[in-house]
């Protein structure tokens, strides 16, 4: 089996801002036919930002030979999921997810409520014959009472409504090795984020490693400090062991794409976004390596 490629359209966000439609014509160009939204202002855009409309938007990617895989969903407000899904039905969208979540440090309590207003996020994804997933970041790695939040995530969470798309690189961030997380949630994870860690960085790969204070609360603002632009680097650029990522996923039951994510780079967007595609080209068992 292998693995199909796609790009999180964060990754192309400058682009995107200031020509959307060409901006998906030219990831078409470089390769990539599947593609994930990223909407930070769903309060009052339903769609995937940047003002397109259902309709537009999916003409646009009929034309250009794309699907959308997904996309992340910010502010997820119960009251304003309605017009969300529908616009996502309408693009042909499988899903919505949850792109970043904070945890007030040693609240069980708080972790199992926000599980709660996951599975009826899914609740109300299923009505529709869609799905919602989960996406993490080093946060989750903290522990409460021994436990990773993360694990208590997954496990108050249910299985038929809450899918996973795990971010392997906050997985490292977070101290944690994703394989063994993969395999322990094998019938979850449905998509993944992919990006590389630079090679003689000055900071350690595990962010609990000197970084940041397992004890100490991560608020947006701890969040942003610690998100050191200079720690993401293209796919292939790096330290990761994605071949060992993409033979692992080639292996679940449920998996559907494995999307590039570039939150930093000092490329232009679409440069960043060809380095990538040109490394995971060569990489065996990428839908992408006859292209290379």
């Amino acid at each position: 089996m292998s693995v199909e490629v796609g790009i999180q359209l964060y990754s192309v966000r400058n682009a995107m801002a200031v020509d959307p439609e060409g901006t998906l014509a030219r990831l078409a160009g470089l390769g990539f036919t599947r593609v994930e939204g990223a909407n930070h202002e769903a309060d009052t855009d339903p769609g995937i930002g940047f003002g397109i409309s259902v309709d537009r938007l999916a003409a646009v990617l009929e034309a250009n030979g794309l699907s959308i895989v997904g996309s992340h969903i910010n502010p997820l407000d119960l009251s304003q999921l309605g017009p969300t899904l529908d616009f996502h039905a309408g693009i042909g969208s499988p899903g919505i997810g949850c792109d970043i979540e904070f945890y007030p440090y040693g609240d069980i309590d708080y972790v199992k409520r926000r599980a709660d207003a996951f599975n009826r996020v899914g609740e109300l994804c299923a009505q529709r014959g869609m799905v919602f997933y989960y996406h993490n970041h080093f946060q989750e790695f903290q522990e409460f009472d021994g436990t990773p939040v993360y694990e208590l995530i997954l496990e108050h969470t249910d299985p038929a409504l809450v899918k996973i798309e795990m971010d392997t690189f906050w997985v490292y961030r977070g101290g944690h090795d994703p394989l063994e997380w993969i395999h322990r949630y094998a019938d979850r994870v449905i998509l993944t984020h992919q990006k590389d860690f630079p090679r003689d960085f000055s900071e350690p790969l595990n962010l609990y490693d000197g970084i940041v204070d397992p004890r100490e609360n991560i608020t947006l603002e701890r969040f942003l400090e610690v998100k050191n632009p200079l720690s993401f680097v293209e796919i292939g650029t790096g330290t990761l062991p994605i071949q060992d990522i993409i033979t692992t996923l080639a292996e679940l039951p449920s998996f559907r794409c494995m999307v590039l994510e570039q939150d930093f780079s000092t490329n232009e967007d679409l440069e960043s976004a060809r380095i990538s595609r040109d490394a995971f080209s060569r990489l065996r068992g990428t839908e992408l390596e006859s292209r290379a």
